[in-house]
């Protein structure tokens, strides 16, 4: 191979048609990793839009290849970012203009906790789960999940919380169930304020052993903030 060669450097040995090909290529790559990283949600994409991720996987890959490998020609990689950058261009104004491709490309907000209780469409969701949810509010400073008015995943996959102006006796999510797992209660037996230690929801009727939020039969003693059981 010779040094500097510069139709080699800039072009290629390619025909003409394979820079074609090119643009093909990088619009089927750049459209099957869109739908990946949708699938993955937005754990995978963190305070990044998925455009936005996206855009630095391919860019960061078709610059790189030109950088390090001889055989990869110059305008074959402006050729690919170009593509890369018009596609996500298209697409923010696919975003800016239409709620639908926004919602299909970014996804949508997501309620996790709604008055100290996880919502049962969140128990379903794929989103994030339970463990960290709860992992994410612990870093937020939440002891049990009364003290949470609203928490939202964010479409970039943040966690938003609102806690509650005055907190309600609630699950204990403090310390890690991982670490020290709360004692399930039987409700039947006892009078107190219990949580179910799936959702959260509480209830001191002891007719109902099932959970009327989630249907899981497993309890524990709802805590107030400062760490007593509940009343």
């Amino acid at each position: 191979m010779a040094g500097f060669d510069w139709q080699r450097m800039f072009i290629g040995n390619e025909p003409p048609f394979f820079f074609l090909e090119i643009i093909i290529r990088t619009a089927i790559i750049y459209a099957y990793t869109l739908i990946l990283l949708r699938w993955l949600g937005s754990r995978a994409i963190g305070q990044l839009s998925t455009v936005e991720f996206l855009l630095v996987i391919a860019l960061g890959s078709a610059v790189g290849d030109a950088m390090f490998y001889p055989d990869v020609p110059l305008l074959h990689c402006l050729l690919v970012v170009t593509a890369v950058v018009l596609a996500n261009k298209f697409i923010d104004l696919g975003i800016t203009r239409s709620k639908v491709i926004e919602h299909l490309i970014d996804g949508k907000p997501e309620q996790a906790v709604r008055d100290g209780v996880i919502c049962s469409s969140f128990l379903n969701s794929s989103s994030l789960g339970t463990s960290e949810l709860l992992q994410q509010l612990r870093e937020k400073g939440i002891r049990q999940l009364g003290e949470v008015e609203h928490a939202i995943v964010e479409a970039n996959g943040v966690l938003t919380v609102f806690k509650s102006a005055r907190a309600r006796p609630g699950l204990p999510i403090l310390p890690p169930w991982e670490i020290e797992r709360p004692q399930e209660v039987d409700r039947r037996s006892v009078d107190a304020l219990l949580s179910c230690m799936q959702c959260g929801h509480t209830s001191t009727d002891r007719c109902a052993p099932i959970c009327a939020h989630c249907d899981n039969d497993r309890w524990t003693n709802a805590i107030a903030t400062g760490g007593e059981h509940g009343d």
